[in-house]
């Protein structure tokens, strides 16, 4: 219940950082307990706002985050406005279509909706120095893409074929979220390219302009106050253990590794 003398609070989860499972990123099990509490308290107006700002990253990590979005949204009949600050894109402006209607800065990068993968060939390095890798397997294809072997065509069509097959789910996220708001040409759209929000908005990547503080007071009123949502950083030992030296290392070499990545 509202009371007339308080003010209207919308929930405002925010979505900042790669999206990867390691602790510190964007994954289902950090956020999960966040997106519930955002729901609960979006029960009282009706409307969830999602501060999104991140250059993508898994695509596992997020379709998670987007179906639960989506059935939290429909089974409570919640609306959800997404809002992309610097960048939205790939596996960020997946989350973003997870929301019922897109906003961002003109400024933005939206888009880049494609999958990447990728490696090093250290096979001519440890020839060159006289390195001799030993290695047993039992499957033929256990060295699928094994970096210290040269790589061998079935490898490559068949990496080529697993990113096909992610780029197809990526595109169909995108039309069942978009619908006809999407316009021009599909291969133009879906060819893993990034843009300006003033270029998304004409071809239905994104409904408008806005940001978090104006959208809080279009849908609650001129008192209406966000409540920012977030999952809890360690602190004090625990956070240095966490977040140290060679953990923000890991972060730089997130989007590097050879997993496929929403970017």
């Amino acid at each position: 219940m509202q009371f007339p003398w308080s003010k209207p609070k919308i929930p405002v989860l925010h979505l900042h950082g790669i999206i990867a499972s390691r602790p510190g990123m964007i994954n289902i099990e950090a956020y999960a307990p966040v997106i519930e509490r955002g729901f609960r308290i979006a029960e009282k107006t009706g409307n969830l706002i999602l501060a999104i700002d991140s250059p993508g990253g898994s695509p596992v990590q997020s379709d998670l985050i987007g179906q639960l979005l989506r059935r939290r949204a429909e089974e409570q009949n919640i609306k959800i406005t997404a809002i992309i600050g610097d960048t939205g894109a790939s596996g960020g402006y997946w989350l973003a279509c997870a929301a019922d209607r897109i906003l961002a800065n003109r400024m933005s990068i939206i888009g880049s909706i494609g999958v990447v993968t990728g490696g090093f060939g250290l096979d001519k390095f440890i020839a060159r120095h006289g390195i001799e890798r030993r290695i047993f397997t039992a499957g033929e294809n256990k060295r699928r893409n094994d970096i210290f072997a040269p790589l061998r065509p079935e490898d490559e069509a068949f990496t080529r074929e697993l990113l096909d097959e992610a780029h197809a789910m990526f595109k169909d996220w995108v039309r069942s979220r978009r619908g006809a708001r999407l316009s021009g040409d599909e291969s133009r759209l879906f060819d893993g390219g990034f843009m300006l929000g003033e270029r998304a908005l004409t071809l239905g990547l994104i409904d408008g302009f806005g940001d978090v503080d104006s959208v809080v007071r279009q849908l609650g009123g001129a008192k209406a106050k966000p409540v920012w949502l977030r999952p809890r950083r360690p602190r004090g030992l625990m956070r240095l253990l966490t977040r140290g030296a060679v953990d923000a290392a890991l972060d730089a070499a997130e989007q590097r590794l050879a997993a496929l990545q929403l970017r």
